[in-house]
């Protein structure tokens, strides 16, 4: 049964605990194979002529007069006049104030969307040819991680943080190399940072001391410029655009 044919959860718990025949998995299960694989190859195809960005991760639902919002904006202009290109999720909020800041700072662009049954929908402010769609959250964020210089991250909702700790685990566990993430918002993320310290890290010992600086917490924009220059300066490198 295709996704948008379920009318409820039920429906959908009932199709995924029932035997399926052999000719329900090659129809179905089998041949879902394709389209994952056509979703890389045309993310992999569009992504590697746009080049390595900069990704702004935050919630669909900030509002343009939230102050996250304004500052998103500001922080992708900030890096769009520092050379750097902007990736964002494509949709309304915190992803929208991030190609608006990148459109009128005269940088790329790039939107990858996900089809939604709420929240989502290509925001205005994303390069005509840069505006990527996908079925599959997992491809998605494979073209998050392999094209992205660095990840600045705004607060956000639950797919905030699973992009976050996405690209926090690939960095500890070196399955890609050590880009600059940034949190910006204290009054956000503290909360958040001091239960990895004081339960993940100090009382059940699940992360080392050191895995706190894989991050950096910021509050402005030009602290975000400044982590993303030093960044580069480092290892003697410049930015794409």
């Amino acid at each position: 049964m295709a996704a948008d044919q379920y009318q409820n959860d039920d429906e959908r718990i009932q199709d995924k605990l029932k035997q399926k025949t052999w000719n329900e998995i090659r129809t179905n299960d089998s041949w879902a194979i394709f389209k994952i694989m056509s979703e890389f190859v045309n993310g992999y195809e569009a992504m590697g002529r746009i080049g390595p960005c900069v990704s702004i991760f935050g919630s669909a639902r900030t509002k343009p007069e939230d102050k996250y919002y304004l500052l998103a904006e500001k922080i992708a202009y900030k890096i769009s006049k520092a050379g750097y290109g902007v990736i964002t999720g494509g949709g309304p909020g915190i992803m929208e104030a991030g190609n608006k800041g990148a459109h009128f700072g005269g940088g790329t662009s790039v939107g990858l969307n996900i089809e939604l049954p709420f929240e989502q929908h290509f925001n205005p402010y994303i390069d005509r040819d840069k505006n990527l769609n996908f079925d599959y959250f997992f491809v998605r964020k494979v073209m998050f991680v392999k094209y992205s210089q660095g990840f600045v991250v705004m607060p956000g909702g639950f797919g905030t943080l699973d992009e976050m700790f996405e690209a926090i685990t690939l960095i500890q566990t070196k399955k890609i190399a050590k880009f600059p993430i940034i949190l910006v918002g204290r009054e956000f993320w503290t909360g958040l940072l001091d239960w990895i310290q004081s339960v993940i890290i100090d009382q059940f010992k699940n992360a080392s001391p050191e895995d706190m600086n894989l991050f950096k917490i910021v509050d402005t924009e030009d602290e975000v410029v400044e982590a993303l220059d030093n960044f580069y300066k480092k290892y003697n490198l410049s930015p794409n655009f």
